[in-house]
This record gives C-alpha cells, structure tokens and sequence, in this order.
C-alpha cells in the first residue's frame, strides 16, 4: 500500500507499506527521518513520540495505514526553518539533558506540546508532561532544567528579550531601569 503524509510541513508518501507496519518504521526506515527512536514497541518509553493531527502519540503503535493523510510533526520537525535548533533543543543541550540520545526526541516533542500549552509551567506541570518518557542516564534532574530553561526562554522570545533583559534591537533594558 502507500501511504500518503505530511511530515514537518512537507508532502511525503511511503511506497510498498505492509499492512502491519509501524508508523515509526515508516518515518525511519522509508522516509529516513531518524529522530524517533525505536526502542521498546510496546508505547512505554515515549522514544518514538511524535505529533500526529496535533496530538503526542508513540508512534510504534499507529498502524502506518491508518496514518494516511495525516500531518506528522517528528523531532526534526521541531528546528527552525534555517536550520537553527529550536529553543527546547538549544535548552536540553545548554542544560546537559542529553547524554546517550536515546530518550531525547520523545523528551523534546513532551516538551514542546507542554510549552505550547504552558509558557510557564510549574514544576509538577512539567513532571506531568514527562511522565511518558523514560531515561536511564540523566536522572531527571538535568531534564527538568532544561524544561524550565526551555520555557524561561520561550517566555523572553515571546516578550522580544533575551534572558539578560535584551530586546531584539539590542536595548539593554535592565540598564535602562538602573538594574546591573
């Protein structure tokens, strides 16, 4: 069969689909977007979360036909049109989140939605929105920074600022209140 999708705002099909194939394996494996990673096939991990017609799903249990027509947003779906690293992917780097990999696009995608939804979230928000997600290197605590570091950074893109009370035309305004 194939199956037609758009996957991070472009048109893709897949060709010679089996019945049932994975979703994951469709995006990895025919259309080489690797970034979801195939770890447990079984939904529990949240390796292979993706965004599917707007909502977080592991993609190892969508059945790639029922996927047709679909709009797909997977991990390298997330960078910015010139390439550059979105702000949660900047965040988990600056904030030492990622060591092995392996969790880190599940983690990125979890954490995308949430700030959609979110700017600001509290702690217990962010735990929450991570709790399909499983990391065996980091311990969580790093992850958790780079939630918050994501979303400190989301808020001052938001607002025009940078964290040092920047704005984009370069206007120091934390000098120009008399702050240091």
């Amino acid at each position: 069969m194939r199956v037609n999708l758009t996957v991070n705002g472009r048109p893709r099909t897949a060709d010679d689909v089996w019945p049932g194939e994975s979703l994951l394996y469709v995006l990895r494996e025919r259309l080489g977007l690797p970034g979801a990673k195939n770890a447990c096939e079984q939904g529990e991990c949240g390796s292979c979360t993706i965004r599917l017609d707007g909502d977080l799903v592991c993609a190892c249990l969508v059945a790639a036909g029922s996927a047709e027509g679909a709009e797909v947003t997977t991990v390298e779906g997330l960078a910015e049109a010139d390439a550059r690293l979105a702000p949660v992917q900047r965040a988990f780097i600056d904030a030492g989140a990622v060591q092995c990999g392996f969790c880190t696009p599940g983690l990125l995608m979890a954490t995308d939605e949430l700030l959609a939804r979110d700017p600001r979230p509290a702690d217990a928000d962010i735990r929450e929105a991570l709790s399909g997600n499983l990391c065996r290197c980091t311990g969580y605590e790093s992850i958790l920074g780079a939630v918050r570091l994501a979303a400190e950074r989301t808020a001052a893109e938001r607002s025009g600022t940078d964290r040092a009370g920047t704005d984009r035309a370069g206007t120091d305004h934390k000098a120009a209140e008399g702050g240091a």
